[in-house]
């Protein structure tokens, strides 16, 4: 049987306070993952302060698989900041720079115009139907910083599945029958 085996004796012969206690870590690194990301948000004012490049249309600045760190300030966004942005009825956030701003007179709000660096047209096909301008409330935050790269990890994990339960199920595993 091998290494299957050993591994079945070994998760048999743990112990109720072995498992517990491994389950008790195993929610502490949950649990504290989850209060840095917050954390982060508090800091950064966005709604998600690290969000991951999907798509090659803000080449050469930035490619698929960059990691941008996003800050939300009160400060007014300015054409040539690059945003990232939610539209209604899409999930994954966009990231592209704004090429206009447009200050309503009557409410001193501001409306922005987007486009990718990469793309012939601006975004207005992007946002939803009848939409000409981005408001602030679609707006996630600004890019500050970036890591080239690194999101290739969840760019994999997310168009092959397979890959995110195989490592999802080692750690688990390596969990379970790791001794103290």
């Amino acid at each position: 049987m091998g290494w299957i085996g050993e591994t079945m004796d070994s998760i048999k012969s743990l112990q109720i306070r072995q498992v517990l206690t491994q389950a008790i870590s195993l929610g502490m690194i949950v649990t504290s993952a989850l209060i840095i990301w917050k954390a982060l948000m508090c800091i950064t004012g966005s709604e998600s302060p690290v969000v991951v490049v999907l798509s090659g249309s803000m080449e050469p600045g930035f490619k698929r698989g960059d990691i941008l760190f996003l800050h939300m300030s009160k400060d007014p966004i300015r054409a040539g900041e690059i945003v990232v942005f939610n539209v209604d009825g899409r999930e994954i956030p966009i990231v592209h720079r704004v090429i206009k701003v447009h200050e309503r007179q009557d409410t001193g709000e501001v409306d922005v115009l987007t486009k990718g660096d990469n793309n012939y047209g601006d975004d207005r096909l992007l946002y939803a139907h009848g939409q000409l301008w981005l408001q602030r409330h679609h707006i996630m935050g600004r890019a500050v910083g970036f890591l080239p790269y690194v999101g290739w990890v969840t760019i994999i994990m997310t168009e092959k599945p397979i890959i995110k339960y195989i490592l999802i199920g080692a750690l688990g595993l390596l969990v379970i029958t790791s001794k103290d």
